[in-house]
């Protein structure tokens, strides 16, 4: 079973405050699932990210309901033994993970990273099956084995790292807490929110986030929660309350897919970084998920895409000849392919290239569609000014 994470795009250049955008009537994905989540800031506990996820935060506990981790050290080899991959995906997030309802074809940002990582680690990037998971759903899955990978728009935090004992890689999106208003509210700052009713997921970080703020500056902002952006989405459209928070991408993401015109305020009350995360106690695994996930941002950096990767087979840049898993010669004059080690092959970076494409392509693919814009954002690559920077291949 196939399953889309959808993705959601916005303009997240000057310090992610320029995320104010229109977003009326653009047509477009149709998202609304639940990955509002995540963006989830630090709030320890929270520890689902926005909308998403939430997991964790359950609370508590006078009750243990902990989830022992049944991973055994050796999540590689069994994904290699099943030919296939399971990853824990959104359903319901235009750009981030959708499926086509007349083909049941996956799609989105986080689905092309599952495709990127079948590619590495099976040579086949459709050898992925998606487990789609509400947010409360996504670190017990995570935990019990039910699924080799989370990646469907989930924020790093502390509790997370710690109490859900998840093991986060690479970012793979850097997202921040923002509010939707309906533009004919005439809304343009969160002072503005003093006394309004706020739609937001419950058992998220996104909750924590607008409590916090609202008790921090004095707005009295009334939360009404929902258990899924199916309910949220409706609810908001409705007018049963005057803004909805969650990511801004997400924000974005559902913007796109409304008939009436909305407006993303400019402020950003947290910080979002999204990316895949696996349970902890197999280090090796988190090595290959890391590194094909970097992969994507290497290629970009060298010029590599899908469209070219084969002119760079011979290559006189022994780095680039290195991170294609190409032969390399020496000062001796002795030529060999550098195993590098993480129990990949050789060449998985070519594979996730040629297969599943560089980061900017799988941007470009998903998450324009939805506005998002990655010039000049955090999400650019460092030598452009952005936050995505990496390890060499060596």
């Amino acid at each position: 079973m196939t399953r889309t994470v959808t993705t959601k795009r916005w303009k997240f250049a000057a310090g992610l405050a320029a995320v104010a955008l229109v977003a009326g009537a653009c047509g477009g994905d149709d998202d609304d699932a639940d990955d509002g989540d995540d963006v989830a800031t630090d709030d320890s506990a929270a520890d689902s990210d926005d909308g998403d996820d939430s997991s964790d935060d359950s609370g508590d506990d006078s009750t243990d309901d902990t989830v022992e981790v049944t991973q055994d050290g050796s999540v590689l080899a069994a994904v290699q033994d099943r030919g296939t991959l399971v990853c824990g995906g959104n359903n319901g997030l235009a750009g981030f993970g959708s499926i086509d309802a007349a083909t049941g074809e996956a799609s989105g940002f986080d689905i092309d990273f599952c495709r990127a990582l079948a590619a590495a680690v099976l040579g086949d990037s459709e050898a992925i099956e998606i487990k789609a998971l509400e947010a409360a759903e996504r670190f017990p899955t995570l935990q019990s084995g039910e699924i080799d990978v989370l990646i469907r728009n989930t924020t790093r935090t502390a509790s997370r790292d710690g109490a859900e004992q998840a093991t986060f890689l690479h970012t793979t999106f850097y997202d921040g807490q923002g509010f939707m208003v309906p533009a004919d509210t005439g809304f343009t700052t969160l002072e503005d929110l003093a006394g309004a009713t706020v739609c937001v997921q419950t058992g998220t970080t996104t909750l924590t986030n607008l409590n916090a703020v609202s008790t921090d500056r004095g707005l009295n902002m009334t939360a009404l929660e929902f258990e899924s952006n199916d309910q949220l989405n409706p609810a908001f459209q409705a007018g049963q309350c005057e803004a909805w928070t969650s990511d801004a991408s997400q924000l974005a993401s559902f913007a796109a897919g409304m008939e009436m015109e909305t407006t993303i305020l400019p402020e950003i009350i947290s910080k979002e970084p999204l990316g895949p995360a696996v349970a902890d106690g197999d280090s090796q695994w988190a090595q290959v998920v890391d590194w094909a996930t970097m992969a994507t941002i290497q290629a970009w950096e060298y010029g590599i895409d899908s469209t070219n990767v084969d002119d760079f087979l011979t290559s006189e840049d022994s780095n680039i000849l290195t991170f294609l898993g190409q032969p390399v010669t020496d000062a001796d004059g002795n030529e060999a392919v550098k195993d590098l080690g993480l129990g990949l092959p050789n060449d998985f970076a070519y594979q996730v290239i040629k297969q599943v494409g560089n980061y900017q392509e799988i941007f470009e693919a998903n998450l324009a569609p939805i506005g998002l814009t990655l010039e000049g954002s955090p999400n650019d690559l460092w030598t452009n000014g952005g936050l995505q920077y990496v390890p060499p291949f060596r």
